[in-house]
């Protein structure tokens, strides 16, 4: 009976050694919030600074090196207190520029306006045009529209007509004249009632007609 008691004392003296902490699952023991750190902040980003310079890329240039940062950018060179890029004077787009590209260190441009445009129309540079029939028109280089209105002489007669495509307008009768509300045509004498014989002044067809009696012809009152 004595050797089975100091049996079993020897296996509670021997059994705590056996467990390892290997043994111990993590659902045993939780670790602490503290303790549980994400895999993201173990990662380590490459410092370039004091060492060299990033282009848009991800391109590392060295220091001294000269470099475009991006495809529109102007030259820079690599220093350690990071890019020193060229500023130059840029070159003014031309006010009528209706293209510009921004490919390089100065915008660019790549098509000029080469019209002109005028009530909704276009026209070619140095083109002439007739908008209207009293108007004559040509487009500058400037690409802005210059004209000239007709000037009309003053026509010879109170009943001019404007004909189709015709800026002023014309006597197709001829100079005349007013006499009274009867129009006499100019250069001779003529009968507008039984009494008086007018024709128009020389030159002077905006006057009424000079008139003149005569015996009348018309029937004696009874």
């Amino acid at each position: 009976m004595a050797l089975h008691i100091h049996e079993a004392w020897i296996l509670l003296i021997v059994l705590p050694g056996l467990v390892t902490p290997a043994a111990i699952s993590h659902e045993d023991y939780p670790a602490d919030e503290g303790d549980q750190t994400s895999s993201n902040d173990n990662l380590i980003f490459d410092d370039y600074r004091g060492k060299g310079c990033v282009d848009d890329s991800g391109f590392v240039y060295k220091l001294g090196e000269r470099f475009f940062p991006g495809h529109s950018n102007c030259p820079c060179v690599c220093t350690e207190d990071g890019p020193v890029c060229d500023q130059p004077e840029c070159p003014k787009i031309h006010p009528k520029c209706t293209k510009v590209e921004h490919n390089g260190c100065c915008p660019e441009c790549k098509e000029v306006k080469n019209f002109c445009e005028y009530h909704g129309k276009n026209y070619k540079i140095l083109e002439e045009f007739k908008p209207s029939p009293c108007e004559w028109c040509r487009c500058e280089p400037s690409n802005e529209v210059h004209c000239v209105v007709a000037d009309c002489a003053v026509p010879e007669c109170v009943n001019p007509v404007y004909e189709p495509e015709q800026c002023c307008p014309v006597c197709k009768n001829g100079p005349n004249c007013f006499a009274g509300t009867t129009i006499i045509p100019a250069g001779i004498e003529v009968k507008v009632d039984d009494c008086n014989i007018c024709h128009c002044h020389n030159g002077d067809w905006w006057k009424p007609a000079q008139c003149s009696k005569r015996e009348c012809q018309g029937k004696q009152a009874l």
